[in-house]
C-alpha cells in the first residue's frame, strides 16, 4: 500500500463541500428555492450577511458557494489573526479591483463577534459604499456581541443544527465519494449501526460527522479494514462519544441517574450525571427540558423558585450556545438538588386527572359563568356570584365545584420549604370558611 492512500492530499472536509446551493444539504428556510440566498445568487446581487449558528452549519461553505455563483472574490479571515492592519489592506484591495477591474469582493470573517467595537467600526463606511460585501459568521447572539451600526448593515439569518436526515446525507455523500478522495476506500463499506450513532450523536454538525468519518477512512486504509463498526468508531471519536447512544438504554439510563440524583438531594451527583450526559453529545437544551420537569415534578410549591430558575437555564442556553451556556445548567443542577423536595403538586394532578375521567360531564354551575349579553342574565347567569373584595379579607364563603359534587381535596402539600407556608394559607381560607366571613 502506498503512502498516498494512506495520506490524501486534501482534507475529507474540503474534498466534499459543495460548491452550489443544489449540493448543500440542511438550511432549507434559506437557502431553498424562492429563499433568500436562493434568491441574491439567481438575481446575482449581493447582499452583506450575518450567519448566525452552531459549528458545522454550513457557515463557511455557504459563504463560498455565494463567492463562486456571483464571480466574486472572497477573502477569508478569522477573527484571532486578523488585525487592524490586515483589514485595511483587504479594504484597499476590494476598492482597486471594484474600481479597476469591476470585480466585487466578499470579506468573509468567521467568529465576528471576537471582534472588539473599534475593530467593528471599521467595517461601515467600506460596507456601506459597497466596497467590500461582509458575510460573517457567529455562534453567539449577534444582539449582543455585535454593534448596533454594524448590525443594521447585515442581513442575520439564523442557521440551526443539521437534522437526523441531513446527518444522514452528508454521511451517504462521503460514501459515495470516498474512491474519489482515495481510490483506497473504494470497497470500504460502513455498519448500519454506525451509521445510525453517527446520525444520533453528533448534535447535527456537519463538520464533526465528517472529521469522524475522515478518521475511520484513515484507519481503514492503513488497517486494510473493509467493514467500518463500533471499534473504528470508538478510535476516532473517543469511547465516551460511544457510550452515550441518544437511541439506546445508555441514554435514558443516564437521564434517570441524573433525575434520581436530583430528587435525592446530592448535589454533587447529579452534577456529575449531568457532565456525563453533557460530554457524551447530548442536546443541552434537551437537558433544560429534563430539568424543568424536574422542578415541576420533584420540588414544585416546596420551592417556587426552582421552577422559574430552570426556564432561566434554558433561555441563557438557548441565547449564549455552548460553552457559556452549560454554566446556567450547572447552576440550575445545584439550586434544584439543594432545594427542599416534594412531589404534592404531582400528586394532586394525577389524583385529580384520575377523578376527573370517572366522575364524567358536570355543568359549570350558572353563578360562576359570565354574563355578558342581557339574554345570559336572563338565563341565571353569574346570578348570585359574590365578589370576594366585597367582603373582609377579600373572601367569602362561595361555592366553586359544580353543584352535585362534593369538595376534593386532592393537593396535600408536604412540610417541607414554601409548602409550609402554602399550608398555612390553605388553613386560613378554611378557617374563615368554617366560621364564615362578614361584609366590609
Amino acid at each position: 500500500m502506498t503512502n498516498d492512500l494512506i495520506a490524501p492530499q486534501v482534507p475529507l472536509a474540503q474534498f466534499l463541500r459543495p460548491d452550489n446551493l443544489e449540493g448543500f444539504i440542511g438550511q432549507s428556510h434559506i437557502t431553498g428555492q424562492k429563499k433568500i440566498l436562493f434568491n441574491s445568487i439567481k438575481s446575482g446581487n449581493l447582499q452583506s450577511f450575518l450567519f448566525w449558528g452552531p459549528p458545522g452549519s454550513g457557515k463557511t461553505t455557504l459563504a463560498n458557494i455565494i463567492a463562486k455563483k456571483t464571480e466574486s472574490i472572497i477573502v477569508m479571515l478569522n477573527s484571532v489573526n486578523a488585525n487592524t492592519k490586515i483589514l485595511k489592506e483587504v479594504f484597499e484591495e476590494a476598492e482597486k479591483n471594484l474600481n479597476e477591474k469591476k470585480l466585487k469582493t466578499i470579506l468573509f470573517i468567521d467568529e465576528i463577534h471576537r471582534f472588539n467595537k473599534s475593530q467593528q467600526d471599521l467595517f461601515l463606511p467600506y460596507v456601506e459604499k459597497g466596497i467590500v460585501y461582509l458575510i460573517s459568521a457567529t455562534t453567539e447572539n449577534p444582539s449582543f456581541e455585535i454593534n448596533s451600526q454594524l448590525l443594521s448593515r447585515l442581513k442575520v439569518l439564523r442557521l440551526y443544527p443539521l437534522k437526523e436526515n441531513d446527518i444522514g446525507q452528508v454521511i451517504k455523500n462521503a460514501f459515495d465519494k470516498k474512491h474519489l478522495w482515495n481510490s483506497g476506500l473504494a470497497d470500504v463499506e460502513c455498519s448500519e449501526e454506525v451509521i445510525d450513532i453517527l446520525k444520533k450523536s453528533t448534535n447535527g454538525d456537519a463538520r464533526l460527522t465528517i472529521n469522524i468519518l475522515e478518521s475511520m477512512f484513515i484507519a481503514a486504509l492503513a488497517q486494510g479494514v473493509k467493514i467500518l463498526t463500533r471499534v473504528e468508531l470508538a478510535d476516532a471519536a473517543g469511547s465516551i462519544f460511544l457510550q452515550y447512544d441518544k437511541a439506546g438504554d445508555e441514554h435514558y439510563n443516564l437521564i434517570s441517574a441524573l433525575h434520581k440524583s436530583l430528587r435525592g438531594s446530592d448535589v454533587n451527583a447529579s452534577i456529575y450525571w449531568c457532565c456525563r450526559i453533557l460530554e457524551g453529545g447530548e442536546d443541552p437544551l434537551y437537558i433544560c427540558r429534563r430539568i424543568i420537569r424536574m422542578a415541576a415534578e420533584d420540588i414544585g410549591a416546596a420551592d417556587p423558585n426552582a421552577l422559574t430558575i430552570a426556564l432561566n437555564a434554558y433561555k441563557t442556553y438557548d441565547m449564549l450556545g455552548s460553552p457559556e451556556g452549560e454554566l446556567a445548567i450547572i447552576e440550575a443542577i445545584v439550586y434544584l438538588s439543594s432545594a427542599p423536595k416534594s412531589n404534592a403538586l404531582y400528586n394532586a394532578y394525577n389524583a385529580c386527572r384520575e377523578f376527573v375521567k370517572t366522575d364524567g360531564y358536570r355543568p359549570v354551575p350558572l353563578h360562576l359563568c359570565n354574563a355578558p349579553t342581557k339574554l345570559m342574565k336572563e338565563f341565571g347567569y353569574a346570578k348570585n356570584y359574590k365578589y370576594p373584595f366585597n367582603y373582609k379579607y377579600n373572601f367569602v364563603d362561595e361555592k366553586y365545584f359544580p353543584d352535585s359534587i362534593e369538595e376534593q381535596n386532592f393537593y396535600k402539600p408536604s412540610q417541607f420549604g414554601f409548602e409550609k407556608e402554602i399550608t398555612k394559607r390553605m388553613e386560613f381560607w378554611q378557617n374563615l370558611r368554617n366560621n364564615g366571613s362578614q361584609i366590609k
